[in-house]
Order: structure tokens, then sequence, then C-alpha cells
């Protein structure tokens, strides 16, 4: 049975029982249940990290870890032996730093002036991608004797943030002068998720070249769809993002990844509509039958999106009713979803009762295809009226992963 009654009454032990100390978030009045499976993203980052040996696999947690919560993600992966993560803010930095005290943090979004000392004090690395940048970076080095090092970003095709290739040309003086500060060099790909766009191997060859010219400097290009793009994309470090999340970062091909998140929603009234009546906003999906109408208690307030809605002449995107996939009626509003669940048993859905909107075979990618968008937005719009749950992440022994390890050959 996969729709369960109010969650303070879920026996312990089924696949909707909260965990004891979290008993009472889930017997609240929340709108509904994020689930995040912490061992399912560590799972993931292992094999990231395995089909990207011998480079280092870093964890990017911006976002607050894409919506699935910054600190308890980068505490997993920390234990799992990740020592390398990526944030897009000095805000989200701190979180992540009080998280993971030992581990390299790096802030994509770049240096500001007068932002040093913050730095300095969390021990983070700023992601340097424009000469002023460089500049206020050295500034403030000299100023304070900081030694903590930073990235340099360059932009090979994106055309967003970076130095140019003839302006990290420009400083490779400075490389080879030696105590430079520099402890990353970087890049991003603009398509990596289509295995055969030429800017790939055109990005490939621009940060082949200017990458070699930082002597002894660490290198990296691939995201989590460039892990996937070979060998000679993954330089010494590779960050992956949403794949650790469960979105697909190969999809022209199966997803690789295993499902993270799980999101429940209360059923908060079960009423009949009569053939012929409308249901929601202006009118627009149309009962062909006697109804059974399900009200959940989740909407684009909460990062469901409108467009999921249903019409008269379109299909809406489904939700898991008691172990049945049951289509969205008419428009989502603000707060709640009207599901069509005539074709359920009678007593298998009341008021109280949840329904899944991701998980059991509702994936974040098949909802972003509903959504019109991609995975990432998904995932980074789930509302806060949710209680959220976690589960595992505890640490566990770390297999150290070796070219000859029949996985890693394998992947």
């Amino acid at each position: 049975m996969n729709i369960a009654p109010d969650p303070k009454s879920i026996p312990q032990g089924t696949p909707l029982a909260p965990e004891p100390n979290q008993a009472a978030a889930t017997a609240s009045s929340a709108t509904g249940v994020l689930t995040v499976d912490l061992d399912a993203i560590v799972a993931n980052w292992r094999k990231l990290e395995k089909t990207a040996v011998p480079a280092e696999c870093a964890g990017v947690v911006k976002a607050d870890a894409y919506g699935c919560g910054a600190d308890q993600v980068a505490r997993a992966l920390a234990n799992a032996g990740c020592k390398t993560f990526f944030v897009a803010t000095l805000d989200e930095a701190r979180v992540v730093r009080a998280a993971v005290p030992a581990a390299a943090i790096y802030t994509l979004d770049g240096f500001f002036q007068n932002t040093g000392e913050s730095y300095a004090a969390i021990d983070c690395k700023p992601v340097i991608g424009d000469l002023n940048e460089l500049a206020e970076w050295d500034v403030f080095c000299r100023r304070s004797g900081w030694t903590g090092g930073a990235a340099i970003h360059i932009d090979t095709g994106m055309n967003r943030l970076g130095l140019t290739v003839a302006e990290a040309q420009g400083i490779i003086p400075r490389i080879n002068a030696g105590d430079h500060g520099i402890t990353l060099v970087m890049s991003h790909l603009a398509s990596a998720e289509l295995l055969n766009n030429p800017l790939n191997a055109r990005q490939l060859t621009s940060f082949r070249e200017i990458a070699s010219l930082f002597s002894g400097v660490p290198a990296s290009l691939a995201n989590s769809s460039g892990v996937f793009l070979g060998a000679q994309f993954q330089f010494d470090l590779v960050r992956p993002g949403a794949a650790l999340y469960g979105i697909n970062p190969t999809p022209e091909a199966d997803n690789p990844m295993q499902p993270v998140v799980d999101l429940k929603a209360r059923i908060v009234q079960v009423r009949n509509v009569e053939r012929g009546e409308t249901v929601g906003y202006g009118g627009t999906w149309t009962a062909r039958r006697p109804t059974r109408i399900a009200l959940v208690s989740a909407g684009y307030a909460d990062g469901y999106f409108r467009a999921a809605s249903a019409n008269d002449g379109t299909r809406g995107a489904e939700v898991v009713v008691a172990g049945k996939r049951c289509p969205i009626a008419g428009r989502v509003s603000m707060d709640l979803i009207a599901v069509d669940i005539t074709d359920i048993e009678k007593n298998a859905a009341r008021r109280g009762h949840m329904v899944t909107l991701i998980g059991e075979g509702i994936t974040v990618d098949e909802l972003a295809h509903h959504f019109g968008t991609i995975g990432y937005e998904v995932l980074t719009s789930l509302g806060k009226r949710y209680a959220r749950i976690y589960k595992g992440g505890e640490a566990t022994p770390k297999e150290p992963a070796t070219s000859a390890d029949p996985a890693a050959e394998s992947n």
C-alpha cells in the first residue's frame, strides 16, 4: 500500500514511517513530506568517483545542495570520502564549512572587493573569473598575508563567467614565477549532456591547451554530464552536481544514477464531480464521466509548477495514489492539485492519506518534462512548506578506487 494516513500513525518500518526523531515534523500541518536519501547521494558520488578515476571527484552543493540540504549532504559526502566542495556564494560556503570543517570549499560566483576577510574566516577559496577580481584578490592577500589560495576560471565557450583565453595567457608569467596562490584552473562545459555536440570538442581543445600552461596547477573541466564524456574530459578533478541528486546526466541514454528524493503530499478532501462539470480555475477540464477528485495539499507555491496542469485537450502530469498512477484534473493552483482517482478502489484514497508526487516510478526528470523545464529547476524549487526527512548518510568505510577496480572499468 503506497498511500498512508497521517504519518504519526504509520507503523515504524513502513515506506512512509519517519525516523523516530522526525515524527514530530511529519505529524505537523506541513504541506507534505520530502524525503532525501543520503545513502543514494553517496552511492551516486561513488559511481561518479569510480567513473572518473584517477581524477578526484568533488561535490557541488550550491543552492542548498540543489534543494536537498547542503549541511546534511555535505556531511554525508565528507563521511564517504569527498574532500572538495563547490558552492555559489559565501553564505552557502559558511553552511558547508560548519558541516565539513576540514574540506576544501570553492565559491563559484567570484570575489568581490572587501570580502577577503570573510573568505579567510572560513578558509574558503574564491573562483576568480575576471582580471579585476584577481587584482582585488591580490591586494587582499598582500595586505593580510592570507595564503588560502584561489581558483582561476577560464571561459572556453560558455560566454558566461571566466577569463578569456587571451587574458589567461597573460597571467602565465605569474604562474611560472611560483608562489602564485592558484590552487585550481577550471572551465565549464556548455553542452556536455549532448554527447555529439561539437562544442564539447572545441572546449576540450581550448581548455587542454591553456591548462597545460598552468604548470603544476590541478585542472578541472567536467560537470555531471562531462564525467561521462570520457577520460579526456576528466583532468585532475571533476565537479558533479545534478547527478548526485538523481538527475540524469546522460539524457540521451538511461539514467545511471539512483533516485534521491521522494515527495508526498496529503489528500485534504475527496469529492464527487458529475459528468459535464468542470474542475479548477478557468473550467478548463471537464469530467467526461461521474468522477472522484482528490484535492492534494501542494501547488505552485510549493514548487509543483502550473505547467503540469491538464485541460480538455492536454493530459498533464500524474501522481501515484494507492500504487496507481492517476492524472491531474484541471489547473494546478497555488496550494492544491486536483487528481482524478475514479479508477482506484473507492476506499483506497481518503482524507489524510498521502499521495506520491516524486517517487514510485515518477522521476524528477519526468516531472521536469511536464513542467517544461529541467530537473535542476524542479529540485531547487521544492518549497519550504514540506517537512524534510533524511535517511541514511552514516559514515561507512570507503573502498579506495583504482583503475583496476572492475566497477571502474564497467563505468
